[in-house]
């Protein structure tokens, strides 16, 4: 096993690398998907629809797992330095896995709120190891519940790191949230809730799929663990 530990500096580097170098195929999946959900939140928004909005939300919530399945599909496929994969490819290669995905989401946001609720430190620690339980769902596929205790293999060793990873990543897309609400200056009405919401999720929702899976893909590395080839 190597014992090197996480080269933080590297992997955000990496991030906004691969952000950059793929950002067309990220653009495209997120049209796909934040379209249409920004169209019902922002007729909701318009509407004060209550149905609307628990659709929107419901859609959100889908929507949201399944972006961050194809980015890190999208970020596996591309670690020969060329992308196999289309885009259509990466949905469906996520469509399997949906199901586990949410299911992944909702277990460690219940766990992970009870524990900030609690004492906190052990909703930041549940935090720090299950980082990567969505690559683990997405890559390796060994079911809902072994995906946290495999995040949890993998973290093991570079807690600290993976932690300092987290709250920067937070950092920045809090400051990017900010100064896109700034910009946009988002209004009660249809269109400007529309513009907030497709603008948001094109350009800032990749960024957590990209994290997870760049911390993920190194982890592995560190392990000694052979790279998982595109399916």
């Amino acid at each position: 096993m190597n014992d090197t530990k996480l080269d933080t500096a590297a992997v955000f580097e990496k991030i906004f690398e691969v952000y950059r170098e793929q950002f067309a195929v990220f653009v495209q999946a997120a049209l796909i998907v934040f379209v249409p959900i920004a169209l019902v939140q922002a007729l909701a928004v318009s509407t004060d629809s209550i149905f609307l909005a628990l659709v929107g939300g419901v859609l959100s919530f889908v929507g949201s797992f399944w972006f961050q399945g194809v980015v890190v599909e999208a970020v596996r496929d591309i670690q020969d330095g060329r992308r196999d994969l289309s885009v259509g490819d990466l949905f469906r290669s996520v469509q399997s896995v949906l199901g586990m995905l949410m299911l992944a989401g909702i277990l460690a946001g219940l766990g992970i709120t009870v524990g900030l609720v609690l004492l906190i430190v052990p909703g930041l620690i549940l935090l720090t190891l299950w980082a990567v339980v969505i690559p683990v769902v997405v890559i390796e596929r060994p079911g809902v519940i072994a995906s946290f205790g495999r995040s949890s293999e993998l973290v093991k060793g570079n807690a600290w790191r993976v932690f300092g990873v987290i709250v920067v990543l937070f950092l920045v897309l809090f400051l990017l949230n900010a100064l896109l609400g700034a910009i946009l200056s988002a209004s009660d009405s249809f269109v400007g809730a529309l513009i907030t919401n497709i603008v948001s999720g094109v350009l800032i929702a990749p960024i957590t799929g990209i994290a997870a899976a760049v911390v993920y893909l190194a982890l592995r590395k560190l392990k000694g663990e052979a790279p998982v080839p595109a399916v």
